[in-house]
């Protein structure tokens, strides 16, 4: 089933693309396997899937011990200071870094471990309370504090938008995450790439892809739904 679901998201993808023009190869799609066991993570992989994001740092732990060196594992749900010492050289990106702390600790971190953290900066653009993210107005000035850190590399940005049964409710959220994502990249600020822009999840990934969505994070569309009873 896993199998068939990927093939599914990814017909998806390209047909979201076809229709504003974009490439399939512009969109990367991240197999959101949190509370999923490793045999699902295996079948994915055989797929030819290598992006993977977990939400909690003991899951990416547990997991990065056993699964393929070549999978690249995506953080995607609110870290904790005290953690990121246990994730920041098993990651390829931090999609959550919603503080100058955070950062700081992040860069911290790397200098202990000799290494270097590629992070997306999240947005909370919905103005959420049960949310994390920045707001948008001190997205910059925000962004120019965390891009004077030694190893700790802005990459772009990333929002979690809301659970709406209608998709298109979300359309706003995108297309003004997509109007903040090029205005920082025109800034050129030292330190800032601004390539990735990590928004959409099963329930809206199209829109978000027709909005300029470089990154998707889809669980339940490829994984179906999960099981918060198993640990």
């Amino acid at each position: 089933m896993i199998t068939e679901n990927i093939k599914e998201v990814e017909k998806k993808i390209e047909a979201a693309c076809a229709r504003v023009g974009r490439s399939k190869d512009e969109v990367c799609l991240i197999a959101v396997s949190k509370t999923k066991p490793v045999e699902y993570i295996e079948e994915a992989y055989q797929t030819g899937t290598r992006d993977f994001g977990e939400n909690k740092v003991q899951e990416i732990c547990d997991k990065y011990e056993v699964l393929p060196k070549d999978i690249k594992w995506h953080m995607i749900g609110h870290l904790q200071r005290n953690k990121v010492k246990y994730i920041v050289d098993k990651v390829c990106l931090i999609h959550s870094v919603d503080s100058y702390r955070l950062a700081e600790q992040i860069n911290q971190e790397c200098i202990k471990k000799n290494c270097e953290a590629d992070i997306l900066i999240q947005v909370n653009m919905a103005h959420e309370d049960t949310k994390f993210g920045i707001d948008e107005n001190n997205a910059e000035e925000i962004i120019r504090e965390i891009a004077k850190l030694e190893h700790v590399h802005i990459k772009g940005l990333m929002t979690i938008a809301p659970y709406v049964s209608n998709p298109e409710e979300n359309r706003v959220h995108f297309a003004n995450m997509k109007k903040l994502y090029v205005d920082i990249k025109h800034k050129n600020i030292d330190n800032v790439i601004m390539s990735v822009l990590s928004m959409g999840m099963t329930n809206d990934y199209e829109v978000a892809i027709e909005e300029g969505a470089t990154h998707v994070r889809v669980g339940t569309g490829i994984f179906g739904e999960r099981d918060y009873t198993k640990k």
